[in-house]
């Protein structure tokens, strides 16, 4: 026979992780101008992340008209502006 747990057990759980000094650092100083504990500003950071990726991979349903109105739009993009052009010169702040 299995001991069931409480709902509480199951609703928690922990994750252990090895990171760097500075790495930890860092999160501590973001989490504390945030008034965050490290595990409040690592869960919500982590739980922010998670759904932004899922949410980049959801299946979405169109009507046929639609559907073909969204691949004509993919298969004709608009010509790029000079603000396009412009944006695509610069050189990014991480390579400077």
């Amino acid at each position: 026979m299995v001991a069931e747990r409480s709902s509480s057990a199951d609703t928690k759980g922990s994750i252990n992780l090895r990171i760097e000094a500075e790495t930890r650092r860092l999160i501590d100083e973001a989490a504390a101008v945030l008034g965050k504990t490290r595990t409040e500003f690592m869960v919500e950071s982590a739980r922010r992340q998670a759904i932004d990726v899922l949410l980049d991979q959801r299946l979405f349903s169109l009507d046929p008209a639609r559907f073909d109105a969204f691949m004509h739009a993919l298969d004709n993009p608009p010509a790029p502006g000079p603000k396009l052009r412009s944006l695509l010169r610069r050189v990014p702040a991480w390579q400077r």
